[in-house]
């Protein structure tokens, strides 16, 4: 590699959790094509080691698949330490993961479900940060990029668990960069509205909702994962933010102005 290569994350390793499809895989391939060496941590292993494959073919970077259920502790602990000593520490740390979940009304919520909602959402957030710091504060440069959700901003009907585990993570990650600011560890949010897998199963399954929703969107269409996240994922990670840090940042067509009314049918 010459010192002409103009790729701006060149050397950097960034750990993305689900980083198998949407907008995980899309924040993978913005910074693989920007030169960072990438950790896939994903559930499913097929999805996983295609991705892996994908960056290291096609933008010719080091990429790991490590199978992660980041509900795990141990699992995700694991997977830190293998990105630690496979690449020599962890630049930049995008908390991506989310599956599962049933849309309900909040006084029939088990306790089971709201405990998924704080360990997917939450727990493994604050797992795999704990485990970045002490790279990120040996080199005085760390870039933590944790993907939460308009649902709680905007209070979502049907999915609390959701809600409160991304409003968890959320609130820990400006205490973090409070905390964090010294060693010169940015962390930040990305609230966003995208037109990922999850969402194009909930167009199969309600339609006219999705639409709805669609169209409530003050630029008319959701987000492309690729196009229109991914970007400011890269910014994020990039020395330009170098000096912005605790911020939630809503990329989503102007969605957080107004809230975007999404009322599903409950059953009694």
């Amino acid at each position: 590699m010459t010192s002409s290569d103009s790729r701006r994350l060149l050397g950097r390793t960034a750990v993305i959790t689900g980083a198998g499809d949407g907008i995980g895989r899309a924040i993978a391939r913005r910074y693989a094509r920007e030169g960072a060496n990438i950790v896939i941590a994903e559930f499913n292993a097929e999805t996983g080691q295609q991705a892996a494959e994908e960056m290291a073919t096609k933008f010719g970077v080091k990429a790991e698949f490590v199978q992660t259920d980041v509900c795990k502790k141990d699992q995700v602990e694991q997977m830190m330490t293998l990105a630690s000593e496979k690449f020599g520490g962890v630049d930049i740390l995008v908390n991506n993961a989310w599956a599962g979940g049933k849309i309900g009304r909040l006084e029939n919520k088990t306790d089971e479900q709201m405990q998924f909602g704080l360990t997917m959402g939450f727990w493994s957030g604050l797992w795999t940060m704990r485990a970045a710091f002490p790279h990120m504060k040996a080199q005085r440069w760390g870039r933590i990029i944790n993907i939460c959700t308009l649902n709680g901003v905007n209070a979502h009907m049907g999915i609390a668990e959701y809600n409160v585990g991304k409003e968890a993570l959320r609130a820990y990650s400006r205490t973090a960069a409070r905390e964090w600011a010294p060693h010169q560890i940015c962390v930040n949010v990305i609230c966003p509205a995208a037109a990922t897998s999850s969402f194009k199963q909930f167009q199969k399954m309600a339609p006219d909702v999705a639409a709805a929703s669609s169209a409530a969107n003050p630029m008319g269409r959701m987000g492309d994962p690729d196009n229109d996240i991914a970007g400011v994922a890269f910014f994020l990670a990039s020395d330009d933010a170098r000096y912005m840090t605790g911020n939630t940042l809503f990329v989503d067509g102007g969605s957080h102005i107004n809230g975007v009314a999404w009322v599903p049918e409950f059953p009694d």
